[in-house]
């Protein structure tokens, strides 16, 4: 390739991939299947006892913001121009691709808000509970029981701090440490919100606190090593890639290798602890009681007798069941956290097992998925893809990280029941 046609390859590149990026702006998943304060209200105003009046028609009087129509087409024509100018086995056209036949499913979802399509589709992209790794191993809900199981034994209160830290107190110290995160983009904001269902959520440039909630020190350390170190770091990175732009967007499938990176480093810089992991595997089991049949209350119930409060209930099942009805099949976005966990989690011991060390930062150069991982080596390679500019500490030096894999890997070759009565004695 000359030097000329590696210009014009890359500026065909470029151009292909700003019209992805342009053309899913007005999709606001969360936005479009989030329940408002109302349904909140007349939920206890009838004293946890009736079913959220949530349908079709709830969701009819919440407009999308755009024409599916019109951007079912929009991104058909995109993926049409990408095989046409790039070719049927391009690698990065290949991901382009990919990507505009999400964002078709994507919008397909949410023209199907309330109906059990939604929930169908949902499981399409994000997966469900029953998922298995491989043909007979346990399920996600099998590891979520096995998980919650180990963390019975430790005890509710370990961890359990007090949360002494209001809102505007939580924006002033995450701003300071965004701050020194990030020192060439200033711009990553903190600030209030009351339009979330967490207690915060990421941006592109920002992370968002929930006005009414209030955090301890501990939940702060998370936010600023998930919301900030990993998710708003991925966008920033994605932002300064100069031709691949789409790596600043994720789509669904980006979700499942971004939230177990971020879910990985809460584990690795001793940021989490065992309330965390069961409000994770929690939300596994959830999901996999609606998809058995649940409705609403009975999800409801289940957080109440996990011992969460009557609100905290309400919360979680509301996420259940965002964009659904209130006795459909859930929205299953949140299995991506214990998910991407264990895949993300095996792609690094193998990596350092293999000695490709050199992959596990392309982790961070945007809104990644591990199927690709090999492709961004290659396009990395070939000038396509730039590094990283921002990596948390325990993924910009591997020393740490690699011996950790390491004697993880050696370790998991022991038999802890064997190990167990050779202790017996002693613990």
């Amino acid at each position: 390739m000359t030097v000329k046609q590696s210009e014009q390859y890359q500026l065909v590149i470029r151009s292909l991939s700003d019209r992805i990026v342009e053309a899913q702006s007005p999709i606001r998943i969360l936005d479009a299947i989030k329940w408002d304060d109302s349904l909140r209200e007349e939920f206890f105003r009838k004293r946890c006892k009736s079913l959220p009046d949530v349908g079709p028609d709830y969701y009819a009087q919440r407009p999308l913001g755009f024409d599916p129509g019109v951007m079912r087409q929009v991104f058909q024509e995109i993926e049409r121009d990408i095989t046409r100018q790039l070719g049927t086995f391009n690698p990065v056209g290949q991901i382009m691709r990919r990507m505009c036949k999400e964002y078709r499913m994507v919008i397909r979802m949410l023209e199907a808000r309330g109906t059990p399509d939604m929930g169908f589709i949902s499981q399409e992209l994000y997966g469900s509970a029953s998922d298995a790794f491989h043909a007979g191993d346990p399920t996600l809900t099998d590891l979520s029981i096995m998980l919650s199981e180990s963390l019975t034994n430790i005890g509710s209160d370990l961890g359990r701090e007090p949360k002494i830290i209001a809102a505007p107190e939580a924006v002033a110290i995450l701003q300071e440490r965004m701050n020194q995160a990030f020192p060439d983009d200033q711009a990553v904001r903190v600030f209030e919100s009351d339009g979330i269902v967490a207690d915060a959520a990421a941006g592109a440039d920002y992370i968002k606190i929930r006005s009414d909630a209030m955090f301890n020190e501990r939940d702060l350390k998370i936010l600023a090593v998930h919301e900030g170190m990993v998710h708003v770091a991925t966008s920033l990175n994605g932002q300064h890639q100069p031709i691949c732009t789409f790596l600043a967007k994720g789509p669904p499938s980006s979700t499942v290798t971004q939230e177990g990176l971020a879910i990985l480093m809460e584990v690795i810089t001793f940021a989490s602890y065992p309330a965390r992991l069961r409000k994770l595997t929690d939300r596994t089991r959830a999901i996999q009681l609606a998809e058995s049949g649940g409705d609403f209350l009975d999800v409801f119930q289940f957080y109440r007798e996990q011992d969460y409060s009557k609100e905290n209930s309400y919360t979680n099942a509301s996420r259940v069941f965002r964009g659904s009805s209130s006795n459909g099949l859930p929205f299953t976005k949140d299995l991506a956290y214990l998910k991407g966990f264990i895949l993300t989690y095996n792609y690094i011991q193998l990596a350092v097992r293999k000695g490709k060390l050199q992959q596990i930062p392309l982790l961070f150069c945007g809104k990644t998925t591990l199927e690709d991982m090999r492709t961004l080596g290659q396009l990395v390679e070939e000038g396509l893809v730039v590094p990283p500019r921002y990596l948390p500490e325990p993924f910009a030096d591997l020393n740490a990280l690699s011996a950790w894999m390491c004697f993880s890997g050696f370790l998991n070759n022991l038999s802890l029941d064997r190990i167990e009565a050779d202790y017996a004695n002693i613990l």
